[in-house]
């Protein structure tokens, strides 16, 4: 693709590139802003950036548009294709670009202009009949942007900020062909499907109050779910040779001050006021394990040490940014901290690797990794920071790891290698991290006994593998479009007795089934067999054990699979050799 630069010189760049992606979308943003404005004259323009996936762009209208209008605004979108227009790049001096804004009514790029140095020097795009302000880069005309939609409509306030203006967000995407298109739309289609808001509530799994926006309830089936999880974690950590402890959920706020966290992520962060002192409700589990480490006086024969914790925290989101178990308010983060001498920071991040690698395994996840550097807010010495860097990067060669550098996305007090998981139908999603620090261990004054005698400071890794775990219980509904694998489902077998009079044989063969460490329901409400059998394959219940009067006087059941159906009738002992290998963690 021919494409404008910043400094208005051409370049090229592939689709398939994330910054092809970018620019591309970034374009079509800038189509459909032209289309709104031909449209809807008064319109006032904020933003329109491109995105994971799409664009959007935010407008002000005098009067409300609904998703009825998109057929309007994508036909004056294709004309603006059509005419193939040149995206030509200039730059005013910042009175001029005010005053060109001003003039124009355009009320959020003059704050936009506004918050820049007096002396910037200020880029704008124009196409045919519309111009706007921004930095670019572009492709070098309208023609490219083969297929394109509009996708949703949404409220968002100007800038994020719940006390200004709410303006209209119209979100959309494109692609160079029409055939990508459609493929895109087809899988969005599968994932509303799998929405796990809306699966969530059919399979009885979770629910949010309007008395707890953010903060979810586990129901009975999902709180087995979450238990499942949470004893396969215990189980893999306790091989791996970690500890489990738990921390208090409020802190005093000097603690987080020691940690940077009140300094870093206050606006994030719930307070409260205890005995006349400020108190943190915990976002994150951190500072809490090393109090724990510095509990007692640690010796390098004690290195290193692997301390894990299920610990639920607490985080302010918006309420716009609020959606179901993937962002919330409250969740339970499947923390570890490893407490390390600089010779075993190679050896600990490898262990780690081995460990995500194997629990991704697990539910058939695939993944990319990402080393994230510096970011801009970020506390400690350049010294610290290369040797962290450098500790990282050579976990990653040595296991032969493809990666890929996320510049300056690290954590504030030092770099993280994230696994970003890829699910069923193409999606990615960020869980494991490994973030190496240098910081909290200085901070906190840490110490332990060297082999020499002398105090030393000791190294520390901060680790999850789910991530959060109410967010991995989201992503593994998707993922399976809520047919979990049988070790998995919180109800792994529903025994369906034809009748009344075979409730006893049902509960007998529910009984013997628990016996076995089986997930067992019997169905005894007083429908017909068809409706049952219909009502578990709506609950994506793995098997059905069908019993009536044949079944109870041969002693066997009649079993029924979730994808194979009819397989015939066994005793129930044959059965569960069939089962139990494949309902075990």
């Amino acid at each position: 693709m021919d494409v404008i630069l910043k400094d208005g010189s051409r370049g090229e760049q592939e689709f398939t590139q994330k910054e092809g992606a970018w620019t591309f979308r970034h374009t079509t943003s800038h189509i459909l802003a032209q289309a709104v404005k031909r449209l809807y004259p008064d319109a006032k323009l904020a933003i329109g950036p491109a995105i994971e996936e799409g664009f959007y762009y935010d407008f002000e209208f005098s009067a409300p548009i609904s998703s009825d209008d998109f057929a309007a605004i994508e036909k004056e979108m294709k004309k603006i294709v059509k005419e193939s227009l040149p995206l030509t790049r200039f730059t005013l001096s910042r009175a001029e670009a005010l005053e060109r804004m001003k003039r124009r009514g355009e009320d959020y790029k003059v704050e936009l202009i506004e918050d820049l140095p007096e002396d910037a020097v200020i880029s704008f795009y124009r196409q045919g009949d519309f111009e706007d302000l921004c930095a670019g880069p572009h492709l070098a005309h309208t023609g490219y942007v083969k297929a394109f939609r509009l996708t949703s409509l949404a409220g968002a306030y100007w800038r994020g900020d719940e006390k200004r203006k709410m303006l209209t967000r119209i979100y959309g995407t494109s692609f160079p062909d029409q055939a990508q298109l459609t493929a895109y739309l087809e899988r969005m289609e599968e994932a509303k499907k799998r929405d796990h808001r809306k699966l969530g509530k059919e399979l009885g799994l979770f629910m949010i109050s309007e008395e707890g926006p953010g903060f979810p309830f586990f129901l009975p089936r999902g709180l087995v779910l979450k238990n499942i999880l949470v004893d396969y974690w215990r189980k893999l950590h306790e091989r791996e040779g970690y500890q489990e402890i738990s921390t208090p959920i409020l802190l005093e706020r000097k603690l987080w001050e020691t940690s940077g966290h009140w300094d870093h992520y206050r606006e994030n962060m719930y307070t409260t006021v205890i005995d006349g002192e400020d108190f943190a409700v915990k976002p994150m589990n951190c500072p809490g394990g090393m109090l724990v480490y510095q509990s007692q006086p640690r010796s390098y024969r004690d290195l290193p040490l692997r301390i894990g914790e299920l610990g639920i925290v607490h985080r302010h989101e918006k309420s716009g940014q609020l959606h179901g178990l993937m962002r919330a308010r409250c969740f339970t983060q499947d923390d570890a901290h490893i407490f390390m001498t600089p010779e075993q920071i190679t050896d600990e991040i490898k262990g780690v690797m081995r460990l995500i690698h194997e629990v991704y395994g697990r539910f058939g996840f695939s993944y990319h990794v990402e080393l994230s550097t510096r970011p801009e807010n970020s506390i400690g010495s350049d010294e610290d920071w290369e040797m962290a860097t450098q500790g990282l990067r050579q976990a990653l060669e040595e296991t032969d790891t493809s990666y890929v550098i996320n510049e300056g996305d690290g954590a504030f007090y030092g770099p993280k290698i994230d696994f970003h998981l890829e699910d069923s139908i193409g999606r990615t999603w960020q869980c494991g991290t490994i973030q190496l620090d240098f910081q909290l261990p200085l901070r906190f004054e840490a110490e332990y006994m060297g082999a020499d005698g002398e105090k030393h400071r000791p190294i520390m890794i901060h680790r999850v593998v789910y991530g959060s775990i109410e967010r991995f219980i989201g992503i593994l509904i998707e993922h399976y479009a809520g047919k979990f694998p049988v070790w998995l489902a919180p109800v792994q077998v529903k025994v369906l007795p034809i009748s009344e009079k075979f409730f006893a044989y049902g509960k007998e063969t529910e009984r013997r089934l628990k016996e076995a460490g089986v997930r067992c329901e019997t169905d005894l409400r007083d429908e017909k067999i068809g409706y049952k059998i219909r009502s578990a394959q709506l609950e994506k219940i793995p098997y059905m054990l069908i019993v009536g009067q044949r079944e109870e006087e041969n002693g066997t059941v009649s079993v029924r699979g979730r994808e194979e159906g009819d397989l015939g009738s066994e005793t129930p002992e044959a059965f569960l050799t069939r089962l139990l290998p494949a309902s075990v963690q």
